[in-house]
């Protein structure tokens, strides 16, 4: 079981960090958002990997902690106004200047009459 979800953040992570380095609007909102998925499933692993066990509150053996969870939830809720943020603000650059890229060059013939 371990290995399955720490394989599954280390995929969430290179194709985040991937997605994070392109040149497009669109892919760099997608990479965060795989990057914080990532972070929000190795918060919740952090809180023991058991199935069907009781929280905390219980003198049982075998026990799940809450905090992780409560976390990861919190954690889900600013990531999402994060995202829509971001969205906003790209969208209002798209329509500014009719362009996507992320890292927007100033051509040769500006850079000389600039200078």
């Amino acid at each position: 079981m371990e290995l399955l979800v720490a394989s599954a953040i280390g995929i969430l992570t290179a194709s985040g960090l991937y997605l994070v380095l392109r040149l497009r609007t669109f892919p760099v909102i997608m990479g965060t958002s795989l990057l914080t998925y990532a972070v929000n499933v190795f918060l919740f692993a952090s809180g023991r990997l058991t199935v069907g066990a009781p929280p905390i509150l219980t003198d049982a053996a075998r026990y799940t902690d809450p905090l992780p969870q409560a976390l990861v939830l919190t954690a889900i809720v600013i990531s999402f106004g994060m995202t829509a943020v971001v969205v906003m603000i790209a969208l209002g650059a798209y329509l500014g200047g009719n362009d996507d890229h992320v890292d927007d060059l100033i051509p040769a013939s500006d850079a000389e009459d600039r200078t």
